[in-house]
C-alpha cells in the first residue's frame, strides 16, 4: 500500500490537535478556509513550531503552513482521498474542455499514478515524481494546490509545490508544446508527463475538481474513492 502524506505528518495531531484547532476557529467564528486567519489561532502557532526540524527551514515555513492548512482542512471534511487510475490519467491530461466553478467547501486529496507525472521541483535538482495533490476550494472562486512530490521510503520527507487562484483562462507553453507534455528524455514513450510550473499545477487541480463535481470522476470512471487515510498504513521507519 501506498504512503499516504497525511499520515505520514500528522496522523498523531489529528487525534488530539485538530479538534482543538477547529474549537479554536469556531469560537473565533473564523472560515477554516481563510489561511490568514487559520494561522493566527494559537494551537496552529504550536503545532507549526513543533513540526519545524531543529535545523529550522527557513523559506520553507510557507511550505511548511500550507501543508498544515491544507492537512487540516482534508481532515475537517472527512479525510476523502481518491485515486486517478492509470488508464485514466491521459484522458485527464488531456481534456481541457469543461468549465465552471468550484462551487463545493469539501477539501480532498487526489493520489497519481506512481512515476507518470513530474516536475522539476527544487532548482538544480532532479524532477521529482508527483505522489498526489490536495485539492481546496479556496474563498470565492478559487481553489487551492497542494502538489506532494517524492515521498519515498529512504527519504525523511516530501517536497510540496502550491498554487492557488481562478481557473487560468489562457494557458500555454513558450516553447508551443502541449500542456502537461513530458520534459524527460523518452517521456513520451513510457506515457509520462510532466508539469512546468505553478499554473499548469493549478490548472491540473481545476481538472480534477470540474471533472469530479460534473460526475465523470464518480462511479469507477477517472477516479476511484480509495479508503480513509487512517486505514492506509503509515511508513515504516
Amino acid at each position: 500500500m501506498r504512503a499516504h502524506p497525511f499520515d505520514l505528518v500528522f496522523r498523531p495531531a489529528a487525534a488530539e490537535i485538530f479538534p482543538q484547532i477547529r474549537s479554536a476557529l469556531t469560537q473565533a467564528g473564523y472560515d477554516p478556509r481563510d489561511r490568514d486567519r487559520f494561522l493566527m489561532i494559537r494551537e496552529v502557532v504550536t503545532l507549526l513550531r513543533d513540526l519545524r526540524p531543529d535545523e529550522g527551514i527557513d523559506e520553507g515555513i510557507d511550505q511548511l503552513a500550507a501543508l498544515l492548512h491544507h492537512a487540516y482542512l482534508f481532515w475537517a471534511s472527512g479525510e476523502h482521498t481518491v485515486e486517478v487510475t492509470a488508464d485514466r490519467l491521459s484522458g485527464l491530461m488531456g481534456s481541457s474542455d469543461i468549465r465552471g466553478e468550484a462551487d463545493s467547501d469539501v477539501a480532498c486529496y487526489v493520489a497519481m499514478p506512481p512515476h507518470r507525472v513530474w516536475a522539476d521541483v527544487i532548482p538544480g535538482q532532479p524532477p521529482e515524481p508527483l505522489d498526489g495533490c490536495f485539492v481546496d476550494p479556496g474563498l470565492g472562486r478559487t481553489l487551492r494546490v497542494l502538489g506532494v512530490f517524492g515521498i519515498h521510503p529512504e527519504r525523511p520527507g516530501f517536497s510540496v509545490v502550491e498554487a492557488a487562484g481562478e481557473r487560468p483562462l489562457v494557458l500555454g507553453r513558450a516553447d508551443g508544446s502541449d500542456l502537461f507534455a513530458p520534459t524527460l528524455t523518452g517521456g513520451k514513450a513510457a506515457g509520462i508527463f510532466s508539469i512546468t510550473g505553478e499554473e499548469e499545477m493549478l490548472e491540473l487541480g481545476w481538472r480534477i475538481e470540474l471533472r469530479a463535481r460534473s460526475g465523470e470522476l464518480r462511479g469507477g470512471s477517472d477516479l476511484q474513492v480509495a479508503v480513509p487515510s487512517s486505514q492506509l498504513p503509515a511508513r515504516s521507519s
